[in-house]
C-alpha cells in the first residue's frame, strides 16, 4: 500500500514537534529516566497489539517501566477521563473518536485540518497531545464477495448501487439502529438491496464465506479480511469519517520524561491498514499471544532487538 499523502504532510509537521526525533531511530543510547508510563487502552485485539507495540518501544530506548491496562470497559468514554485526572499517561486512539466523540464537533473538514485543530483542541482542553499517526485508518466500510465484485467490476459503493437489488446484504443489529448506519449510508448511495438481514457481529464472515450474503459492513482493519475472499470497496462519496490511530499523550508526561516524544515517534507510518489486520488475525485467528506479535512486527521493521 502507497503511503497516504495525508499522511506524509502529517509526519512532517509531527517531526517539527518532536524532540531530536532526526536521530530518534538510529540512536542506540538508553534515555536515562526512571519512573513508569501508565498506558491504557480500548476493549479490541488492535489495541492490545498496539499497546505492546508502545511498551515495547519503552522499555527498548529508554529505563522507563511500562504498565498496560488492557480492555477498559467503555473504551474511550472511560479512558478520557481517567487521563485527565493522571491515571493513564496515554493510549492509541482514533482521529474520528477524538474529534466527533471526545470534542463533540459536527463538521467534518479535510484530514489535514482536522489533525491540525485535533492538536489545537486537545492541547488547550485537556493538556494532551497526539503524538504520530501509525499510518492505518481504521474506518467502517462495506465488502463484496470477490467473485461478484469482478463479475459485475464492481469497485465503489455507487457501483454497487447499480446491482444491489440482486444481492444480499448482512450486518450486526447496532449497524441498523446507527445514525451513520444502514438508512443513511442507503440514502446516500441509492441503495436498494434484495435483502438486509441482522446477523451476530462474529458470524458476518462465515456468512459472506458460505455465500449466505453478499455484501457486509466492515472495520477496515478486521483480523478476517486478511484471510477472507472478499473485496473492500471504495467509500467515493466519502460518507465515513477517517479514524487514523495515534497516541493520546499528556503533555505533563512528555515533560516529565524528556525522551518519551521521541520514542513515540518511531510508531509514526509503520503500519497499513493491510498489516494491522493481518496482526489482527494472528492473534483472533491464530490465538497468538498479543506481545509476541506486536514484539515480531517491531523486529521485522527494525525497532527493537
Amino acid at each position: 500500500m502507497k503511503v497516504n499523502k495525508y499522511l506524509k504532510k502529517i509526519s512532517m509537521v509531527l517531526m517539527v514537534f518532536a524532540i531530536s526525533i532526526t536521530t530518534g531511530i538510529s540512536c542506540t543510547k538508553k534515555e536515562k529516566s526512571e519512573g513508569t508510563i501508565k498506558i491504557a487502552t480500548k476493549p479490541m485485539t488492535e489495541q492490545f497489539i498496539l499497546s505492546e507495540m508502545i511498551g515495547l518501544l519503552i522499555e527498548e530506548d529508554t529505563d522507563l517501566k511500562v504498565e498496560i491496562t488492557k480492555g477498559i470497559g467503555g473504551g474511550t468514554s472511560n479512558i478520557q477521563p481517567a487521563m485527565e485526572k493522571g491515571e493513564f499517561d496515554l493510549y492509541p486512539e482514533y482521529t474520528g473518536t477524538g474529534w466527533s466523540f471526545v470534542l463533540k464537533e459536527k463538521e467534518i473538514p479535510d484530514d489535514e485540518v482536522l489533525f491540525k485543530e485535533l492538536q489545537k483542541k486537545y492541547k488547550e482542553k485537556y493538556n494532551f497531545k497526539w503524538v504520530g499517526l501509525y499510518g492505518f485508518n481504521n474506518t467502517f466500510g462495506l465488502v463484496i464477495r470477490k467473485d461478484l465484485a469482478e463479475k459485475y467490476d464492481i469497485k465503489t459503493y455507487s457501483d454497487l448501487a447499480k446491482y444491489a437489488t440482486k444481492l444480499n446484504f448482512g450486518a450486526e443489529y447496532d449497524f441498523y439502529e446507527r445514525d451513520d448506519g444502514y438508512d443513511a449510508l442507503c440514502e446516500t448511495y441509492g441503495l436498494k438491496f434484495k435483502d438486509a438481514k441482522d446477523m451476530d457481529i462474529g458470524l458476518k464472515y462465515d456468512a459472506i464465506n458460505s455465500k449466505e450474503i453478499d455484501v457486509m459492513n466492515m472495520f477496515t482493519t478486521d483480523g478476517q479480511l486478511s484471510v477472507s475472499d472478499v473485496t473492500v470497496l471504495d467509500d467515493d462519496k466519502h460518507f465515513y469519517n477517517n479514524y487514523y490511530c495515534s497516541t493520546v499523550v499528556r503533555e505533563e508526561a512528555l515533560e516529565k520524561y524528556p525522551g518519551l516524544e521521541k520514542v513515540l515517534m518511531k510508531m509514526d507510518n509503520i503500519i497499513d491498514e493491510d498489516e494491522m489486520a493481518k496482526l489482527n488475525y494472528e492473534v483472533e485467528g491464530k490465538n497468538r499471544d498479543e506481545k509476541e506479535v506486536a514484539k515480531e512486527f517491531l523486529q521485522e521493521k527494525g525497532l527493537i532487538e
